[in-house]
């Protein structure tokens, strides 16, 4: 009965979590006040606090932080390890004095105005210097800011935030006046299994979960990638959990490991609508925390707190951000942007009070001035926008978006070595042509030798609009690597049926899940120039032009007919009798 209860009790939650959350997002996004701001009010309305429709806030938040957990994965899946070590000076550089500078100047502030002790002052100051990743990040990734030069700050610093979890927990539990804990590992414990833990996921990664997805490949079930992108980021998650450590760590770590996987598109895809769900729960759960009595008793407190938090948090890392060579109107917006009080504060919160540190009311109190600050976000990014302009917004001046370029013939997505070949060759006839990219060293490269292209994801057919793909006659995709799928392709193809698509894939496979999309034609990645190279070796045997030409004629002709026994029988190992084997030669002559 009782479990029958339970299951009953967690059904109906969920119903008006869900409902509350659906309903306040649709009035907030209306009034142009973001999403994040819409689930925070709904979770104040309906819980313990407010109406009290859903009770257990801290069990239902304990859920809900997967959510971050899957952002991080989807994060990580966009960071190759390369791009970590270039963003190496940002991450330990702009993020750690941010954590150092922040958690100091809010520290000494509650130290000097405030009654609290100075062990007090420092557990509060630690976790109010962070900022809040699952708000920030959603928002750079919906605005396509993320890759770019601004949002590559903001991610260092969040990330490094990230990475500080545990030596802040260290920090409070050596200020703790708590009965020791002998169950629970000493702080350098805690260094060494962070250290092993994100090597053994970097092994894993390697050597188990790239064969292991490349082996979902071959069978094709999009129901097991669903099963094995959710395993992946729960398995790391927990392990970390495990060993004391931060569960969102873990899937970055198992995110960045799979972030030269040729199905980590595919991957994001599945774990995306998992991630926007739980990640909207939190929310909703962080809104529940909110003590409205606490916030009643003593309202300006928390007020003057919120806008203390907001303030300093802004000016340092406006002065950290010209240090590091950001111009002013950018400084000023990444100050913004980073000005809330974060996720983790809740948990931290939590190890100052079980370290006697602070009360719990207090606790409460502070969560209630986090909740304050990350409810100002979206107000002081639209300042930001306002204030910034172009250049605070989502790229630097040389990274426009396409709604910049002019209506165009012809549209390419990708401007690496593939792109610029086609580019080149639509230039010699005169057409007129819309680069597009998502690497802004790409473009920046590009602009250095006189090529307009202009950033964004070429896939979303929202973006292709705003470049007029309308108008286009063709449409060109030369991405290297995550080239679009067939729904993709497929979606945008009725989206502009005028325009001719062509798609560069990346091998047979690719081809293959293509098969039967409404696109003019596609190419295989190196087929033709391996062709060429086989035709020079055969000239380098001194074969006669006329032997070389009937040769490649027959491989293409075998390659051609056994793709089409591929993809009638939805095999990769259809008639493999159609390759040319060792030996061939002598076969035929006998």
């Amino acid at each position: 009965m009782n479990a029958a209860h339970a299951a009953d009790s967690f059904l109906r939650d969920g119903v008006i979590m869900l409902g509350a959350a659906l309903a306040a997002v649709l009035i907030f996004r209306r009034l142009g006040l973001g999403a994040t701001l819409g689930y925070l009010v709904a979770g104040a309305a309906i819980g313990p606090e407010g109406l009290r429709l859903v009770g257990d806030a801290q069990g239902k938040i304990g859920v809900a932080e997967i959510g971050i957990t899957l952002l991080l994965f989807i994060v990580g899946l966009e960071l190759h390890p390369s791009r970590l070590w270039r963003l190496r000076r940002d991450i330990f550089g702009l993020g750690a004095l941010q954590v150092v500078l922040a958690s100091t100047a809010l520290g000494a502030l509650l130290f000097f105005f405030t009654p609290f002790t100075g062990a007090a002052a420092i557990a509060l100051g630690l976790p109010l210097a962070l900022s809040s990743t699952a708000q920030v990040l959603p928002m750079l990734r919906s605005a396509g800011r993320l890759n770019t030069p601004f949002g590559e700050r903001a991610f260092s610093i969040l990330l490094l935030q990230d990475l500080s979890i545990v030596p802040l927990i260290t920090i409070i539990a050596s200020l703790s006046r708590a009965p020791i804990d002998h169950s629970a590992p000493p702080g350098w414990l805690l260094a060494i299994y962070t250290v092993a833990a994100i090597a053994g996921l970097v092994l894993v990664g390697r050597f188990i979960l790239n064969p292991l997805f490349r082996l979902i490949g071959r069978i094709g079930e999009r129901e097991m990638f669903v099963a094995a992108g959710l395993f992946t980021v729960l398995a790391a998650g927990a392990v970390m959990q495990a060993l004391h450590l931060s569960t969102a760590l873990g899937a970055f770590v198992a995110g960045v490991m799979l972030a030269d996987s040729p199905y980590r598109h595919e991957l994001e895809a599945d774990i995306e609508p998992f991630r926007s769900i739980l990640l909207g729960l939190f929310f909703v759960a962080v809104g529940m925390l909110l003590d409205l009595h606490a916030v009643a008793a003593r309202p300006f407190f928390v007020l003057a707190m919120a806008a203390t938090l907001v303030a300093t948090k802004t000016i340092v890392l406006y002065l950290l951000a010209r240090l590091f060579g950001m111009v002013n109107k950018q400084a000023i917006a990444l100050g913004l942007l980073l000005s809330q009080g974060g996720e983790f504060g809740f948990v931290l919160f939590g190890q100052a009070q079980a370290a006697y540190l602070i009360a719990p009311e207090v606790a409460s109190l502070m969560g209630a001035v986090v909740t304050l600050s990350m409810a100002t976000t979206p107000f002081l990014m639209a300042i930001g926008r306002r204030l910034g302009g172009k250049e605070a917004g989502a790229a630097l001046p040389h990274l426009d978006g396409p709604e910049e370029a002019a209506a165009a013939s012809a549209i390419i997505v990708g401007y690496g070595r593939f792109g610029q070949t086609v580019a080149q060759l639509l230039f010699a006839q005169g057409a007129s042509v819309t680069l597009i990219d998502s690497k802004p060293e790409q473009i920046e490269t590009s602009s250095s030798f006189g090529m307009k292209v202009y950033y964004g994801d070429g896939t979303r057919v929202e973006l292709l609009r705003q470049a007029d793909a309308d108008a286009a006659r063709l449409i060109l995709f030369c991405i290297d690597g995550g080239q679009p799928d067939g729904e993709t392709l497929a979606e945008i193809a009725e989206a502009f049926p005028q325009a001719t698509i062509f798609a560069r894939v990346f091998d047979r496979r690719h081809m293959l899940q293509l098969e039967g999309t409404p696109i003019a034609g596609h190419v295989r990645e190196v087929y033709e120039s391996a062709v060429c190279m086989g035709r020079m070796a055969l000239g380098a045997l001194e074969l006669d032009e006329e032997e070389v030409e009937r040769l490649v004629r027959e491989y293409r002709d075998r390659d051609a007919e056994r793709f089409a026994a591929q993809a009638d029988a939805g095999d990769l190992r259809a008639r493999l009798d159609l390759m040319l084997r060792p030996g061939e030669a002598e076969r035929k002559e006998a």
